[in-house]
Protein backbone atom coordinates (compact mmCIF):
# COMPACT_ATOMS: atom_id res chain seq x y z
CA UNK A 1 0.00 0.00 0.00
CA UNK A 2 1.38 3.04 -1.13
CA UNK A 3 2.41 6.32 1.38
CA UNK A 4 0.40 9.15 0.46
CA UNK A 5 2.56 12.69 -1.25
CA UNK A 6 1.21 15.42 -2.41
CA UNK A 7 1.12 14.28 -6.48
CA UNK A 8 -0.87 11.56 -4.99
CA UNK A 9 -3.20 13.70 -2.67
CA UNK A 10 -3.93 16.52 -5.29
CA UNK A 11 -5.42 13.59 -7.19
CA UNK A 12 -8.02 12.80 -5.19
CA UNK A 13 -11.37 14.68 -5.54
CA UNK A 14 -13.59 15.11 -2.65
CA UNK A 15 -16.06 12.18 -3.92
CA UNK A 16 -13.12 10.10 -4.53
CA UNK A 17 -12.07 10.89 -0.81
CA UNK A 18 -15.92 9.43 0.53
CA UNK A 19 -15.21 6.64 -1.70
CA UNK A 20 -11.95 5.74 0.04
CA UNK A 21 -13.06 6.16 3.25
CA UNK A 22 -16.15 4.07 2.70
CA UNK A 23 -14.03 1.25 1.26
CA UNK A 24 -12.01 0.98 4.06
CA UNK A 25 -14.94 0.47 6.12
CA UNK A 26 -16.25 -2.05 4.35
CA UNK A 27 -12.57 -3.72 4.50
CA UNK A 28 -12.70 -3.36 8.37
CA UNK A 29 -16.15 -4.85 8.52
CA UNK A 30 -14.83 -7.83 6.57
CA UNK A 31 -11.61 -8.20 8.48
CA UNK A 32 -9.57 -7.92 5.62
CA UNK A 33 -7.28 -4.82 6.58
CA UNK A 34 -4.58 -3.74 4.05
CA UNK A 35 -0.96 -4.87 4.45
CA UNK A 36 0.91 -2.18 5.35
CA UNK A 37 4.79 -1.74 6.22
CA UNK A 38 4.02 0.77 9.29
CA UNK A 39 7.36 1.72 9.94
CA UNK A 40 8.17 2.56 6.22
CA UNK A 41 5.50 5.02 6.21
CA UNK A 42 6.77 6.49 9.67
CA UNK A 43 10.25 6.57 7.06
CA UNK A 44 7.86 8.05 3.90
CA UNK A 45 5.81 10.97 6.08
CA UNK A 46 9.16 12.01 8.33
CA UNK A 47 9.15 15.13 5.85
CA UNK A 48 5.30 15.92 5.68
CA UNK A 49 2.01 15.05 5.41
CA UNK A 50 -0.89 14.87 3.18
CA UNK A 51 -3.86 13.75 4.20
CA UNK A 52 -6.91 12.76 1.82
CA UNK A 53 -9.62 13.69 4.62
CA UNK A 54 -10.44 14.96 8.20
CA UNK A 55 -12.59 12.79 10.41
CA UNK A 56 -14.07 14.68 13.05
CA UNK A 57 -15.31 11.66 16.23
CA UNK A 58 -16.05 11.42 20.04
CA UNK A 59 -13.14 10.25 22.21
CA UNK A 60 -14.94 6.94 22.56
CA UNK A 61 -12.48 4.15 22.64
CA UNK A 62 -14.26 2.24 19.95
CA UNK A 63 -14.31 4.78 17.50
CA UNK A 64 -10.57 5.38 16.26
CA UNK A 65 -11.02 6.87 12.76
CA UNK A 66 -7.86 5.30 11.45
CA UNK A 67 -8.82 1.82 12.42
CA UNK A 68 -12.68 1.25 11.02
CA UNK A 69 -11.46 3.54 8.00
CA UNK A 70 -8.78 0.87 7.57
CA UNK A 71 -6.17 3.83 6.43
CA UNK A 72 -2.68 4.08 7.72
CA UNK A 73 -0.01 6.72 8.84
CA UNK A 74 -0.71 10.43 7.37
CA UNK A 75 -3.62 9.17 5.29
CA UNK A 76 -6.24 11.20 7.55
CA UNK A 77 -6.46 13.82 10.18
CA UNK A 78 -8.32 12.34 13.09
CA UNK A 79 -9.60 14.75 15.36
CA UNK A 80 -11.74 13.85 18.62
CA UNK A 81 -13.58 15.05 21.44
CA UNK A 82 -16.77 14.11 23.55
CA UNK A 83 -19.54 13.91 21.67
CA UNK A 84 -18.25 15.28 18.25
CA UNK A 85 -18.84 18.46 18.96
CA UNK A 86 -17.80 21.67 17.27
CA UNK A 87 -15.88 24.50 18.66
CA UNK A 88 -13.05 27.04 17.11
CA UNK A 89 -9.99 25.20 18.22
CA UNK A 90 -11.52 22.15 16.02
CA UNK A 91 -12.83 24.61 13.41
CA UNK A 92 -9.11 25.97 13.49
CA UNK A 93 -7.93 22.67 12.81
CA UNK A 94 -10.27 21.32 10.13
CA UNK A 95 -8.98 24.78 8.42
CA UNK A 96 -5.44 23.88 8.76
CA UNK A 97 -5.98 20.11 7.31
CA UNK A 98 -7.87 21.82 4.39
CA UNK A 99 -6.28 24.95 3.27
CA UNK A 100 -3.24 24.40 4.43
CA UNK A 101 -2.49 20.74 4.18
CA UNK A 102 -4.63 20.13 1.46
CA UNK A 103 -7.21 17.45 3.08
CA UNK A 104 -10.68 16.84 0.39
CA UNK A 105 -13.40 15.75 2.63
CA UNK A 106 -14.37 16.57 6.24
CA UNK A 107 -16.69 14.03 7.92
CA UNK A 108 -19.01 14.85 11.10
CA UNK A 109 -18.52 10.77 12.80
CA UNK A 110 -20.94 10.62 15.61
CA UNK A 111 -21.78 6.53 17.19
CA UNK A 112 -23.99 4.54 18.32
CA UNK A 113 -24.37 4.45 22.68
CA UNK A 114 -22.57 7.51 23.17
CA UNK A 115 -21.71 8.54 26.45
CA UNK A 116 -21.21 12.08 25.75
CA UNK A 117 -24.94 12.03 24.30
CA UNK A 118 -26.71 10.37 27.29
CA UNK A 119 -24.96 12.91 29.55
CA UNK A 120 -26.25 15.23 27.55
CA UNK A 121 -29.84 13.72 27.78
CA UNK A 122 -29.68 13.50 31.29
CA UNK A 123 -28.21 17.44 31.79
CA UNK A 124 -25.35 15.93 33.74
CA UNK A 125 -23.65 18.70 35.58
CA UNK A 126 -20.21 18.13 36.04
CA UNK A 127 -16.99 20.27 36.08
CA UNK A 128 -15.74 21.25 32.79
CA UNK A 129 -17.86 18.56 30.98
CA UNK A 130 -21.22 20.78 31.61
CA UNK A 131 -19.62 23.33 29.56
CA UNK A 132 -19.35 20.73 26.37
CA UNK A 133 -22.56 18.85 26.62
CA UNK A 134 -24.37 22.32 26.43
CA UNK A 135 -22.66 22.40 23.03
CA UNK A 136 -25.21 18.88 22.76
CA UNK A 137 -28.30 20.32 24.16
CA UNK A 138 -29.90 22.16 21.17
CA UNK A 139 -29.93 18.42 19.62
CA UNK A 140 -31.56 17.20 22.57
CA UNK A 141 -34.42 19.74 22.85
CA UNK A 142 -34.84 19.45 18.90
CA UNK A 143 -35.37 15.96 18.94
CA UNK A 144 -39.61 16.47 19.34
CA UNK A 145 -40.92 13.03 18.36
CA UNK A 146 -39.74 12.00 21.93
CA UNK A 147 -42.78 12.91 24.44
CA UNK A 148 -41.76 10.50 27.47
CA UNK A 149 -38.65 9.12 29.13
CA UNK A 150 -36.67 11.46 27.45
CA UNK A 151 -33.64 10.04 28.93
CA UNK A 152 -30.71 8.20 28.76
CA UNK A 153 -32.94 5.01 29.87
CA UNK A 154 -34.40 5.32 26.33
CA UNK A 155 -31.87 3.87 23.99
CA UNK A 156 -34.20 5.43 20.83
CA UNK A 157 -34.34 8.71 21.56
CA UNK A 158 -30.74 8.75 22.59
CA UNK A 159 -29.80 7.58 18.92
CA UNK A 160 -32.20 9.57 18.03
CA UNK A 161 -30.25 12.73 19.43
CA UNK A 162 -26.77 11.71 18.12
CA UNK A 163 -28.19 12.00 14.51
CA UNK A 164 -29.61 15.81 15.07
CA UNK A 165 -26.29 16.43 16.62
CA UNK A 166 -24.05 14.93 13.98
CA UNK A 167 -26.12 17.18 11.41
CA UNK A 168 -25.88 19.81 13.54
CA UNK A 169 -22.08 19.55 13.72
CA UNK A 170 -22.23 19.91 9.95
CA UNK A 171 -24.13 22.90 9.78
CA UNK A 172 -22.09 24.69 12.12
CA UNK A 173 -18.99 23.82 10.63
CA UNK A 174 -20.51 25.60 7.04
CA UNK A 175 -21.87 28.29 9.29
CA UNK A 176 -19.27 29.44 11.23
CA UNK A 177 -16.12 28.73 9.00
CA UNK A 178 -15.96 31.38 6.40
CA UNK A 179 -12.99 28.97 5.16
CA UNK A 180 -14.30 26.00 5.32
CA UNK A 181 -17.60 27.66 3.73
CA UNK A 182 -16.14 28.92 0.71
CA UNK A 183 -13.78 25.60 0.36
CA UNK A 184 -17.08 23.54 -0.35
CA UNK A 185 -18.74 26.12 -2.40
CA UNK A 186 -15.61 25.91 -4.80
CA UNK A 187 -15.64 22.54 -5.05
CA UNK A 188 -12.36 22.09 -3.27
CA UNK A 189 -13.42 20.18 -0.01
CA UNK A 190 -16.43 18.17 0.46
CA UNK A 191 -18.32 17.58 3.95
CA UNK A 192 -21.01 14.99 5.40
CA UNK A 193 -22.09 13.54 8.24
CA UNK A 194 -21.84 10.02 9.32
CA UNK A 195 -22.47 7.22 12.03
CA UNK A 196 -20.82 4.51 13.16
CA UNK A 197 -22.22 1.76 14.71
CA UNK A 198 -20.43 0.27 17.75
CA UNK A 199 -21.89 -3.31 17.51
CA UNK A 200 -21.59 -3.77 13.58
CA UNK A 201 -18.41 -1.87 12.91
CA UNK A 202 -20.42 -0.36 10.13
CA UNK A 203 -20.77 3.49 9.16
CA UNK A 204 -23.60 5.02 7.52
CA UNK A 205 -23.30 7.78 5.40
CA UNK A 206 -26.15 10.23 5.82
CA UNK A 207 -26.86 11.22 2.11
CA UNK A 208 -28.60 14.07 2.85
CA UNK A 209 -25.62 15.98 5.01
CA UNK A 210 -23.34 15.46 1.52
CA UNK A 211 -22.46 18.31 0.26
CA UNK A 212 -19.73 17.83 -2.55
CA UNK A 213 -19.83 20.31 -5.33
CA UNK A 214 -18.41 20.25 -9.05
CA UNK A 215 -15.76 22.79 -9.30
CA UNK A 216 -16.68 23.46 -12.50
CA UNK A 217 -20.49 24.03 -11.87
CA UNK A 218 -19.52 25.93 -8.71
CA UNK A 219 -16.86 28.20 -10.62
CA UNK A 220 -20.47 29.27 -13.02
CA UNK A 221 -22.67 29.74 -10.05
Amino acid sequence: MRTLNKELQQQITPHKALELLQEGNKRFIKNLQLHRDLLEQVNDTRDGQWPFAVVLSCIDSRTSAELIFDQGLGDIFSVRIAGNVINNDILGSMEFACKVAGSRLIMVLGHSNCGAIKGACDHVDMGHLSELLHKIEPAVEAENTTQDNRTSANADFVERVARLNVEKGVREILERSNILREMVEEGKVGICGAMYDVKSGNVEIYEHTITINNPATAAMA
